[in-house]
């Protein structure tokens, strides 16, 4: 779809419903190290990620549009972190258990660990089409993660402090309306220089065949442009990683598989 309704959250703000702790400034909280971290893809930008006993969702999304064949993501997670409130990324209904589930920009803790919440535009209009994304940075099993979301500005000076040097960088390359073009998403792993770049947000066999329903492209086109730098391909969709095996030099590109 082009456009896509807004969800509407009600009752007490986020920080009093999950008691999570505010914070004015970011550091880095790295008192859960070691250990390994599994990546699960759920399909358009949405993960599981698991390490030091803590599963951590990352934008699950309803199944329509560019998401229409992907199973529905509704896995059980400690904690649920949502990009935006757009239907394939921020769908929270139906999920198991009671995840705390954090939505806007800001720092939090929660089960020793530090969730740093960037806000960026979620378009190229300045966010008066479709508001405000929020990237994730946090550390999990010793590796710093940062999940763009569904970024589409460039990255602004002050955005990069805050966003530092990834060890794992997700990133939108499909384009479209509210998310980076290859080129887009080019010019944004030269800005953050990632040790290991995973590409999300891209048209896959799960888009609805509808032209109109989904308006993004494919991966090939993203690799193309990246030609030169290591591709990493994943025979499934679930790949563990641990500091050590993180590239020593450069940046690699891993790319998941998706059973359907």
């Amino acid at each position: 779809m082009k456009r896509r309704q807004l969800m509407r959250y009600a009752g007490a703000s986020l920080l009093a419903a999950v008691g999570t702790t505010w914070a004015s400034g970011f550091q880095s909280y790295r008192s859960q190290t070691g250990g390994s971290l599994s990546m699960q893809w759920l399909g358009h930008t949405c993960f599981l990620f698991a390490g030091n006993n803590q599963r951590i969702l990352v934008n699950p999304f309803r199944t329509l549009g560019c998401t229409a064949k992907y199973r529905s993501p509704k896995l059980p997670s400690d904690v649920v972190l949502i990009s935006s409130q757009l239907f394939d990324e921020g769908s929270v209904e139906g999920l198991p258990g009671d995840p705390k589930i954090i939505y806007e920009p800001g720092v939090y803790q929660y089960n020793g660990i530090q969730y740093q919440g960037i806000g960026t535009n979620h378009d190229r209009l300045g966010g008066r089409q479709f508001g405000t994304n929020t990237a994730w940075r946090w550390t999990q099993a010793g590796i710093n993660i940062l999940h763009l979301g569904g970024a589409a500005a460039p990255i602004e000076l002050e955005q990069k402090i805050l966003m530092g040097r990834p060890d794992v960088l997700l990133i939108p390359v499909g384009g479209g309306a509210k998310a980076y073009t290859p080129q887009e998403a080019k010019q944004a792993i030269q800005t953050l220089n990632p040790k290991l770049v995973i590409p999300t947000h891209y048209r896959t066999q799960a888009a609805d065949p509808n032209p109109d329903s989904c308006d993004i492209v494919s991966l090939d086109d993203f690799l193309k442009l990246m030609d030169g730098m290591t591709v990493l391909r994943n025979n499934s969709d679930t790949f563990t990683l641990t500091s050590a095996d993180l590239p020593a030099n450069g940046t690699a590109i891993k790319v998941f598989s998706y059973k359907f």
